[in-house]
């Protein structure tokens, strides 16, 4: 046979392969440009020029260049020619971006036939030559955002017709003139957002044929540009924060393809806007208008539509969305809405989340959500809710009914059986859905969470949730038994199951408001009954024993609720903290602290000018009835004071909450923090002026003759007493500095006994000791009892001038369970003044022994 055998294929390859395994060997190092950083890509070189500082592009680029890397800050500040850069003809991507260029590098554009890709913004671009982009008939993108650019550069852009996607944003545009993209029409993605364009040219996006997103975001314009009913092809357009004040209703008209329309900021607007002929449109955003009501034919116009936004208008009526069989999310907060009718979401078996927060729903019927089959997040944050419908929520995961202050019922968990975020009103309503048996987190962020709910927009509890709902989107088959995220969460503020946590608390606090209430009360009649002369210490104790009464009050109501919601607390516990009753208690307590801290300065003050100014005998007539007039006005002073200080948490100006205990505790706001310092600060100045008084009344009875005015058994007696007051006070004040530290070491179980047991007790505590050491007490009963029996027997009422004035010495140096003990005589009026004065905290003031 003569027939030349044929080639098997292999054998064809090897040359090639030889080729080009030799021009890869032959390649030279030289290749990388200098300083630059190369990686080779098979046969092919990877160049890395950035941040180099360049003033010129490299000139020695192999033709196997694939990829030019950024030139981002490069420095360039001169022009470059194609004749020098040959290779760059064969680049698919050239990137100038976050240089010095202050206007096109045209002669170094030209004749890249193969670019596809540019990148200019972030220069100082303010001019784009005509002719700069000639011979660049692959590119596809174009980026001259982020420039100085004043206009559009029409004549330039003339020659890309092969353009898909442009961005002139951020830039200083105004106007865009008629056909000013005539000749784009391969482009489809137009972004002019964040510029200064005020006007358009009725024909300015004429030959845009291909055109599908158009952004306009951020710019100036007062009116709908018309030119945009000439873009048949539309599917995204984009207006928000533009001052126009008025749209047209047919302006969005007879747009086919339009799939995602958004307004936002048109202030004007007051109707909605006639969208017929727009079947096409999958979400639909319109916020910060003044739109006041919905077409009834809505979803007759809109039938495909997915996602509607509708947020901050003003609309007060739902339509029925009946049709609207594709829409999956609905966002209607910050609106007037009043009412739901059970017909208004009928029919939406593909809504997954529905926002109805800011409103003033008062108003839901109870099948308003029975036709809902895949809901899952429900939000109907600060709206008028009394009762919440739950047919049809089983499939919630989310469900947010914080800031519905009227809505005090219980969930059941049988009602929700997916759910899994839950934003409620009240810790109590959580007691179902969490577990009261595991670790309480910290008092304070107890306290706090109740209100960080009802802040208008920015809020940064948000980016938890927001994190957990993107985690949730990925559980699409939840398991039986998970956890659930509920706040306010419940603790020892916001209990369960009882008020109180234990009987040793529930019985000290019994036992605390009994004796408070009996032994004040029989302390103010000893005092405001007695027959004997009521002298301005006397005065001072006796309004001091009314306000240790008003915290006997405060703890017997809490004692009697405790009792009545003894082991079902969650059932009553909402209704309990937002009723009248609680405030009240919470009021009084606040203000008999506050006015009995007022009233012990005001008598430690009293008790050393009188020591310093009358000495124990000799005072003038007229000194006694001047210093009364003084007490008088100086205790009103003290009321008033602590009605001021009690009203601040009461109408919230110092940012606090109300617990089930009744008593406004800080959030972690400034100005809640703020107010609590300075309550601190003030409380121990007031102590510290009493420390610093009775110390210098010690020092001067030390001198002088301390068996003509003191008892000095009681002297001792009250400087115990004084310690131990001192010592329940320590508590109080470390509670309040660790929290304004934010200390982790103070258990809110603690903090909980603290305010139950320990703050009232100096209430019962102060008569107490009056009443079981002090003589005085039981010679002003006695003399009370003799003038009753008189007064029922006829017998003459006895008189002050009657009683012995050596006995009434002896008596008038016996002190009660105040820091001020001290008496004092006056001879000019032949009769002795028995002096008296209570506290119910006391600082500590040395102990000095008599002589």
């Amino acid at each position: 046979n003569n027939e030349p055998e044929m080639a098997h294929p292999c054998t064809l390859l090897i040359p090639l392969i030889l080729a080009a395994a030799s021009h890869n060997a032959a390649r030279p190092a030289g290749d990388c440009p200098r300083r630059c950083h190369c990686d080779e890509d098979g046969m092919l070189l990877r160049v890395d020029c950035s941040d180099l500082g360049l003033s010129a592009l490299p000139a020695n680029l192999s033709v196997f260049t694939s990829y030019l890397s950024d030139l981002s800050n490069a420095g360039l500040n001169q022009k470059t020619n194609c004749s020098t850069t040959a290779n760059w003809c064969v680049f698919p991507c050239r990137m100038l971006q976050n240089n010095q260029l202050r206007q096109v590098p045209s002669e170094a554009l030209q004749n890249l036939r193969n670019l596809q890709s540019l990148r200019l913004d972030a220069n100082h671009i303010s001019t784009v030559p005509q002719g700069c982009f000639d011979g660049l008939v692959s590119l596809r993108h174009l980026w001259l955002d982020d420039n100085a650019l004043t206009e559009v550069p029409v004549s330039a852009l003339g020659t890309l017709s092969s353009l898909q996607a442009m961005t002139l944003a951020l830039n200083k545009i105004t106007h865009i003139p008629d056909r000013a993209f005539a000749n784009l029409s391969s482009l489809v993605v137009l972004h002019l957002n964040n510029n200064r364009v005020r006007s358009l040219g009725k024909q300015s996006f004429d030959g845009l044929q291909s055109l599908e997103t158009l952004d306009l975001n951020y710019n100036s314009l007062e009116e709908f540009p018309m030119a945009i009913k000439s873009l048949s092809n539309l599917k995204e357009l984009y207006f928000y924060d533009n001052p126009i004040q008025y749209f047209g209703r047919s302006a969005f008209q007879h747009l086919p393809e339009l799939r995602t329309l958004s307004l936002n900021g048109a202030a004007e607007m007051t109707d909605f806007p006639d969208l017929s002929g727009t079947r096409s449109l999958e979400s639909l955003t319109i916020t910060g208008a003044r739109i006041t009501s919905l077409p009834a034919a809505l979803c007759e116009q809109l039938p495909n539509l997915q996602i509607l936004d509708l947020s901050y208008n003003l609309i007060q009526t739902l339509p029925s969305f009946r049709g609207c069989d594709k829409l999956q999310k609905i966002d209607l907060h910050h609106n007037s809405i009043h009412e739901l009718q059970a017909a208004t979401f009928q029919g939406l078996t593909s809504l997954r989340s529905l926002d109805l927060a800011w409103n003033q729903l008062g108003s839901v019927e109870p099948l308003s959500f029975s036709g809902l089959p895949v809901l899952t997040k429900l939000d109907l944050t600060s709206n008028e809710l009394t009762t919440l419908p739950v047919e049809g929520l089983h499939g919630l995961t989310h469900l947010k009914l914080s800031g519905n202050e009227g809505l005090q019922e219980l969930l059941m968990l049988e009602n929700f059986p997916k759910l899994r975020v839950m934003e409620m009103p009240y810790a109590f309503q959580c007691c179902a859905f969490v577990s009261c048996d595991k670790v309480p987190i910290p008092w304070d962020r107890e306290e706090n969470s109740s209100n960080d709910f009802g802040r208008k927009d920015v809020m940064v509890s948000n980016q938890d949730h927001d994190l957990e709902d993107f985690l949730l989107d990925f559980d699409d088959e939840p398991k039986s038994h998970h956890s659930v995220q509920c706040s306010p969460a419940p603790g020892p503020f916001r209990p369960c199951l009882h008020l109180f946590g234990s009987w040793l608390i529930r019985g000290g606090v019994w036992l605390i408001a009994l004796l408070s209430l009996f032994s004040n009360a029989l302390l103010m009649v000893s005092i405001f009954l007695s027959p004997t002369y009521l002298s301005p210490a006397r005065l001072l104790l006796g309004l001091l024993a009314l306000a240790n009464s008003l915290m006997g009050v405060w703890s017997a109501t809490l004692a009697v609720v405790d009792a009545l919601t003894f082991g079902n607390f969650a059932s009553y516990g909402a209704r309990w903290e937002s009723s009248a009753g609680c405030k009240l208690a919470g009021f009084l307590s606040v203000f008999a602290s506050e006015t009995g801290i007022f009233l012990l300065t005001v008598a430690a003050l009293e008790r050393g000018l009188t020591v310093r100014c009358g000495g124990g005998k000799g005072a003038a007539s007229g000194e006694g009835k001047a210093s009364v007039g003084v007490v008088k006005l100086a205790s009103a002073l003290c009321f008033a004071l602590g009605l001021g200080i009690t009203f601040l948490p009461l109408v919230n100006l110092g940012g606090h909450s109300v617990s089930s205990l009744c008593l406004p505790l800080p959030l972690s706001e400034p100005s809640s923090l703020g107010f609590m310092v300075a309550l601190v600060l003030v409380n121990s100045l007031c102590y510290l002026i009493m420390t610093v008084t009775y110390t210098r009344l010690y020092c001067r009875l030390e001198k002088g003759e301390p068996d003509n005015l003191w008892d000095c058994a009681l002297i001792r007696h009250v400087a115990w007493l004084l310690f131990a007051n001192c010592v329940l006070y320590f508590p109080v004040a470390f509670l309040s500095f660790s929290s304004l530290l934010r200390l982790p070491s103070v258990g809110p179980e603690v903090v909980k006994s603290v305010l139950l047991v320990v703050v009232p007790l100096p209430a019962c505590l102060n008569p107490l000791l009056y009443i079981l050491f002090n003589p005085h007490f039981r010679e002003d009963m006695g003399l009370l009892l003799k003038s009753i029996r008189g007064a029922l027997g006829g017998a003459p009422r006895l008189s002050l001038l009657s009683l012995d004035s050596e006995d009434a010495e002896k008596q008038s140096c016996d002190s009660t369970q105040a820091l001020v003990t001290l008496s004092s005589s006056d001879e000019s009026l032949g009769k002795s003044q028995m002096v008296q004065s209570t506290e119910a905290h006391r600082p500590p003031v040395p102990l000095v022994p008599c002589r």
